[in-house]
């Protein structure tokens, strides 16, 4: 099955040059997609403020639990990596795609 979006560019459609939405697919429409959903879900907005390592680590589970809800991802291939301070990545395996790797959604 292949997965066609409209691409988003800093919460903005992304038009040609003639004028038309662009679109993306397949690894890229699916790696969109989480970063829709992670943002959406409000759990960024906790981390910001977030100081406890037990909480933030609470928020990362609750991060990858959703995440994982994704069908077209493999279970148990999610994982957030803390690249810096408040800056995370997020690598995992689709089925049908290979790896997708995500960090602009994930500054907090």
């Amino acid at each position: 099955m292949d997965y066609i979006d409209l691409l988003i560019n800093e919460n903005d459609l992304v038009l040609t040059i003639a004028g038309e939405p662009q679109l993306t697919s397949d690894r890229a429409s699916i790696a969109q997609d989480i970063q829709h959903a992670i943002r959406e879900s409000g759990l960024l907005v906790d981390m910001i403020g977030e100081r406890h390592p037990e909480q933030r680590q609470r928020l990362i589970q609750e991060l990858t639990l959703l995440v994982e809800d994704d069908e077209r991802l493999i279970p148990g291939t999610i994982i957030f990596h803390e690249s810096r301070q408040g800056r995370y990545l997020l690598t995992a395996d689709t089925y049908d795609y290979g790896p997708v790797e995500i960090q602009n959604a994930l500054a907090v």
